[in-house]
């Protein structure tokens, strides 16, 4: 076995303390003797979600050797709230401790710079490999067999139970309902998010008429279904196929369909395996991969997809039985323009005015509502700068401010109103006057809304249930707000700066360099005028940037890919795994700051 380099663990401080432990404080010292794996999340992040799933497998299959301990480091204020973070680990099924780090401390001491990031701690105490993104799941899993044989081999391996202790359980109709829609009977269906299922519900938002689905997390069509997190609903226009609504099928990247004469559910599209760069992004829907739908519209005759977990909006035919990519570029920001050419962040929301020549998206990383427009298919944005600004403020569209909206909804005025997640309200935004006003406070993470004759009906997702609204003549006043993200900018030099991004191959693995190159490396900026040179894509995971002495601060974006497979001549079909992650990296510009900029995708610096 290969040595490593030896530094030894920053402790674990985290001003809200431990969650899922039963109410004991935790310390390393509890850890000694396990691997102990740290996985530093928020829970706005999708890619975050993502590896949450990824790891299920692994914690269970080394459950009396290995404790994973979330490390929860919030971007947006709302995730610095306690009481968010306890939703959101209810809400996620995270079955481990978790230390709430709202202040970001142990963020910092492990020298953490994107969300998630994974690192490793052996039994004696030291950290022996870092992984930023998705798809380490597999790295991992061989790393934890060869430190349980050297630690057992060297009595340093404890085994045994480990200091997870499950919380109460959540009682209720609805648990952390994503979205809904209103039926033709007057009835709501609503995506019961928390329990697997979707429920239809009287006209009183209240009154359970029947379940579709067991509430077991899973992928089985038929009258018995079963779902995974479903989040988006459209109701398709009548003739238009054999069933009647479709669902977004959020963590099994599926769409599906339902009937609702019988409750009968049947796959529509993807496969069940989370899309990665290099997969097919068109063609058959039941043989291409998805990626996190978050929510559906009937657009342009066709069902748009707010794809959240590639950044992109997707279309799904059902007349061709065909799925593909509609906008995006797959790239996280906010950049208008051409479709093919635009970026998005984790599109959540979907709506379509009233004349049908509108796309509203709620783009929730971005705190912003964008619009595509049917006749050009040009992304336009009227709210939101980018990622890294936002708060709750009200007034011209331009400066106004929102915080991670989840849902829209078109008002009969021709207005959108914006389920203004994180701010906890509902904001409306006024194309007519270009305004941004709040319509109500003191919604808990409302994440859907659906108009019924003059009122508006919200899916409170965080109170677990539909609450009614009578849509107000006026606006509410709030006091303005405005926030940027709450990790310290990483001061560089002007001029030349080293950017390498370090990655190690598994063991027993390779870069896989059969067709091509195995790497990519994409570099942008916020203001563009940041980077002199050094911006695009190529194939080396290391490069030359020469920064403004012009600009004093900026985000530096760093999107990195890396594709490794078995290095065994004798396996005729090697195993081939994707490494990949973004960076948005927080830059001062100061005379004396680093000339060099090291971001570690997997391995150590």
């Amino acid at each position: 076995m290969a040595s490593r380099a030896r530094v030894r663990a920053p402790e674990l401080v985290g001003a809200g303390g431990w969650l899922n432990t039963g109410g004991k404080e935790l310390a390393l010292a509890d850890f000694r003797g396990k691997i102990t794996i740290l996985d530093f999340w928020t829970f706005c992040c999708i890619n975050c979600l993502h590896v949450l799933d990824e790891l299920r497998e692994l914690e269970e299959k080394h459950r009396d050797t290995v404790v994973i301990v979330g490390v929860h480091s919030p971007k947006f204020v709302h995730e610095a709230d306690h009481r968010a973070v306890v939703d959101a680990v209810d809400r996620y099924e995270v079955h481990h401790p978790v230390l709430d780090d709202p202040a970001l401390e142990t963020w910092k001491q492990y020298a953490v710079r994107a969300w998630p990031t994974l690192v490793v701690i052996d039994p004696e105490g030291y950290v022996v490999a870092q992984h930023a993104g998705e798809g380490h799941a597999h790295a991992i899993a061989r790393l934890v067999e060869e430190l349980e044989a050297e630690h057992a081999a060297k009595g340093t391996l404890r085994r045994g139970d480990g200091p997870y202790v499950a919380p109460e359980p959540t009682a209720g109709d609805l648990k952390f309902p994503g979205k809904a829609v209103r039926l033709p009977n007057g009835h709501f269906l609503v995506a019961d998010s928390g329990h697997h299922r979707l429920v239809e519900l009287e006209a009183d938002g209240e009154t359970v008429v029947r379940r579709i689905g067991d509430g077991v997390r899973g992928l089985l069509d038929g009258t018995s279904p079963r779902f995974s997190e479903p989040q988006g609903l459209v109701l398709l226009p009548e003739g238009t196929a054999e069933y009647d609504v479709v669902v977004a099928d959020t963590v099994n990247h599926a769409l599906r369909g339902l009937r609702l004469a019988d409750g009968a559910v049947t796959t529509l599209a993807g496969t069940g395996r989370q899309w990665w760069q290099g997969s097919a992004t068109g063609g058959p829907a039941r043989e291409v991969d998805l990626s996190s739908p978050w929510d559906v519209a009937w657009f342009d005759g066709r069902v748009w997809i707010a794809m959240a977990g590639v950044h992109q909006l997707w279309a799904y035919d059902p007349a061709a039985g065909t799925v593909g990519v509609a906008a995006g570029t797959t790239n996280e920001g906010l950049v208008d323009g051409p479709a093919a050419e635009a970026w998005f962040a984790q599109p959540s929301g979907l709506a379509v005015s009233a004349d049908g020549e509108r796309l509203w998206v709620a783009d929730s990383e971005t705190s912003a509502l964008r619009w595509v427009s049917r006749e050009t298919k040009t992304v336009h944005s009227a709210v939101g700068t980018g990622l890294f600004d936002f708060g709750h403020r009200d007034g011209a569209a331009g400066q106004a401010l929102l915080q991670h909206p989840l849902g829209v909804t078109v008002l009969p005025d021709g207005s959108v109103a914006v389920s203004d997640t994180y701010n906890h309200a509902l904001r409306r935004y006024d194309p007519a006057s270009g305004e941004v006003s709040t319509l109500a406070t003191d919604l808990r993470e409302p994440s859907g809304a659906v108009l019924v004759d003059g009122d508006i009906v919200v899916v409170e997702s965080a109170r677990h249930r539909l609450t009614r609204l009578r849509l107000p003549e006026e606006a509410v006043r709030v006091d303005a707000v405005a926030h940027r993200t709450r990790r310290a900018a990483t001061e560089v030099a002007p001029g030349a700066l080293r950017l390498d991004v370090v990655f190690r191959a598994p063991t027993g693995q390779k870069l896989d360099e059969r067709y091509g190159p195995s790497t990519r490396l994409l570099v942008s900026a916020t203001p563009p005028e940041l980077l002199v040179s050094g911006a695009g894509a190529d194939s080396a995971l290391s490069r030359e940037l020469v920064l403004s002495d012009t600009v004093a601060e900026g985000v530096l974006h760093v999107s990195a890919m890396a594709a490794s497979c078995d290095d065994d001549p004798e396996i005729e079909y090697p195993a081939c795994h994707v490494h990949q992650q973004d960076w948005g990296v927080p830059v001062k510009l100061t005379a004396d700051g680093a000339r060099r900029l090291p971001l570690v995708l997997a391995g150590l610096e």
